[in-house]
């Protein structure tokens, strides 16, 4: 009776909820990289104390524009980068769980494939 109970909570109870987790680990790294907000501030000054209104001298004013110019790229590299890192961690963490889904109801059946395959030695 316990390896009925233990069968019947493996192929229903069990197996949604390695589905939902799957699920709930993969929106927790999107919203961990934030990539929608990333896209949303691409070029946005990266790091920068004063990006606002210069007045004074036209070098003054070309000085702080090519500072925002510059800041704006390197923050575009960056977020680009982890841009990158982000979906590459959410298709690589997505294809495991899809591998963990399947092969949840082979599980079961490993210690006797174990034992078919290497049980002659």
């Amino acid at each position: 009776m316990v390896i009925f109970s233990l069968f019947s909570w493996w192929y229903t109870t069990g197996w949604l909820t390695l589905v939902r987790k799957s699920g709930v680990r993969v929106k927790a790294l999107l919203k961990f990289f934030s990539v929608p907000m990333l896209l949303g501030s691409l070029f946005a000054p990266f790091r920068q104390i004063s990006a606002g209104r210069v007045e004074g001298p036209l070098s003054v004013q070309l000085s702080a524009f090519g500072d925002r110019l510059f800041s704006r790229f390197i923050g575009a590299i960056v977020r680009s980068f982890l841009i990158l890192a982000g979906l590459v961690s959410v298709v690589v963490l997505g294809v495991c769980c899809v591998a963990a889904v399947l092969a949840w109801p082979l599980l079961p059946a490993a210690p006797l494939i174990g034992l078919l395959v290497g049980g002659s030695r």
